[in-house]
């Protein structure tokens, strides 16, 4: 539904993206991750033909956005960061002249506002003046405009960026339930929003596509290691500590105090199952083994270890001054 095939932009001299290449599937969900700076809005304003590329192609919904872009732009629904509304309208007026710039008819403009309210939750906010919204209705407001005209694409940019933590949770609900009818590429700097909303990641760094799986996927691939969280209670923090570093096969031990519990991240090798034997070591000691599972990265572990790595790569690349 989205293809980009080495997608690359110059301002000046300067990259801010270079060889970006992806497909997102119909009905998915991907989420664009990376710091502020990476080239996620650049790759948007592509995607969305409001700047061309320097070099690459892009395809939206089978129409590629250079030499089919009226047809490429029909098939997308946009949110950008700061969402373009006119303060002076109500939310229907609003919503009537978006449509009516898509070319829908007025009975399809009734039809679909109707249907919008509902969908983004905007019943009680008909006829409310846009300027007398709160940042997060107006945030609704945007994702109405965008679902308008039933694009099978939509862009979001940021979609919950400076919006209190109840509507965030709510526009994460909205957004997850577009996916299926709709493919969903969402821009976002916040690695937890990104890990409950979305199928896949992608993570961009320095312009460039660092990785693109599940995040599961990307947690066993870099990992390296089998995690295993254990709480006990009994025993002293260093007792514990010592013995279950002595395990063969364990390759570090780390306390964890921050669910107000005495808990352990141990790393063991990837080829062993050590739960047995770090359950006997505890129990024959008779201290208490209250929980034991297993865990992978998070997404910001996986998240800095790609720009970690990427970055030593690109120091170990670079000539030396010259004396």
């Amino acid at each position: 539904m989205i293809e980009a095939k080495g997608l690359t932009k110059f301002f000046g001299d300067y990259p801010a993206i270079e060889d970006v290449s992806f497909r997102a599937e119909p009905g998915e969900v991907v989420g664009f991750l990376g710091p502020n700076g990476a080239g996620k809005t650049t790759t948007m304003r592509i995607l969305t033909g409001y700047t061309p590329p320097t070099s690459g192609t892009a395809s939206i919904a089978g129409h590629d956005i250079q030499t089919q872009s009226l047809e490429a732009r029909r098939a997308i629904g946009y949110l950008p960061e700061t969402v373009p509304l006119y303060l002076d309208m109500t939310v229907r007026q609003y919503l009537s002249y978006m449509g009516a710039l898509r070319g829908l008819s007025k009975q399809r403009i009734r039809s679909r506002i109707d249907d919008m309210f509902g969908l983004c939750r905007l019943e009680e906010y008909t006829d409310s003046l846009i300027g007398k919204l709160s940042k997060g209705y107006r945030q609704r407001v945007g994702i109405a405009q965008a679902l308008l005209h039933e694009p099978p694409v939509l862009i979001l940019d940021e979609p919950t960026i400076g919006i209190d933590p109840r509507q965030v949770v709510e526009t994460r609900q909205i957004i997850r339930g577009l996916g299926g009818e709709h493919t969903v590429f969402l821009s976002s700097h916040i690695l937890g929003e990104v890990s409950q909303v979305c199928d896949r990641v992608m993570i961009i760094h320095e312009g460039r596509i660092a990785a693109m799986d599940k995040a599961e996927n990307l947690s066993e691939s870099l990992g390296g290691t089998t995690r295993i969280i254990l709480e006990v209670r009994g025993g002293t923090q260093n007792e514990i500590t010592r013995i279950l570093a002595g395990v063969p096969g364990v390759q570090s031990v780390e306390a964890d105090e921050s669910s107000g519990e005495l808990s352990f991240i141990v790393e063991c090798e990837p080829t062993q199952d050590l739960r047995a034997e770090l359950a006997r070591r505890i129990i024959e000691r008779g201290w208490g083994l209250v929980d034991m599972h297993t865990a992978g990265l998070s997404l910001e572990e996986v998240f800095l270890r790609l720009t970690a790595s990427q970055e030593e790569e690109d120091s170990a690349s670079a000539e030396p001054e010259p004396a």
